[in-house]
């Protein structure tokens, strides 16, 4: 569900955060319109509204883990679970963490990648939330609701800041909701 149609509607803090986003036109390849979320990070009112509004839906729902998908959703989780009193977990890419841990392969457009937790950082019960910056098919958010279950954790959302309107990953999500704060932005006269 988008924000906006969730108590949201009209926040400006919305639109403020959509337009931190800039749009690049062709990257990584031809045809794609990467939305990209670095310039958010440096604009501190919408960095911090976007923190804000995922801190107030959160912070009554007994979170116990934030668990921040590679890389971008480092960006956004750690701040997340601070203001709410959970604890941070990263899901990070093979062989990037040290000590045992649990892996989690997914489905790529052409080809599979793979998540990895450490062995221990969710026990058994602990209510979660996953988040990225963009939901597209669902395949990481898919993967790594299967990596907290297999920790026997339950995965109460997923959140992300950007997301298509007819996110296809939607029905890869096991049943979670999905949260999403803003639709992709479009260059206008682009190309």
């Amino acid at each position: 569900m988008f924000a906006a149609e969730n108590g949201l509607k009209g926040d400006p803090r919305l639109q403020g955060i959509s337009e931190a986003i800039r749009v690049v036109p062709h990257f990584p390849k031809p045809g794609i319109m990467f939305q990209d979320i670095t310039t958010l990070l440096l604009d501190h009112k919408a960095f911090k509204d976007t923190v804000d509004i995922f801190v107030d839906r959160y912070r009554d729902m007994d979170i116990s883990v934030v668990a921040g998908v590679e890389a971008r959703g480092f960006m956004f989780g750690p701040a997340i679970a601070l203001a709410i009193g959970a604890k941070f977990v990263p899901l990070r890419k093979p062989r990037k963490l040290p000590g045992e841990v649990i892996s989690e392969a997914y489905e790529l457009e052409y080809g599979t990648d793979c998540l990895e937790m450490h062995v221990g950082a969710v026990e058994p019960g602990e209510r979660a939330i996953v988040i990225d910056d963009l939901v597209a098919t669902g395949g990481t958010l898919s993967a790594a609701i299967r990596l907290l279950e297999r920790s026997e954790a339950e995965v109460v959302e997923c959140a992300c800041v950007i997301g298509l309107r007819e996110v296809k990953g939607q029905c890869r999500l096991n049943g979670k909701p999905l949260y999403i704060l803003v639709e992709p932005r479009q260059i206008e006269n682009c190309c």
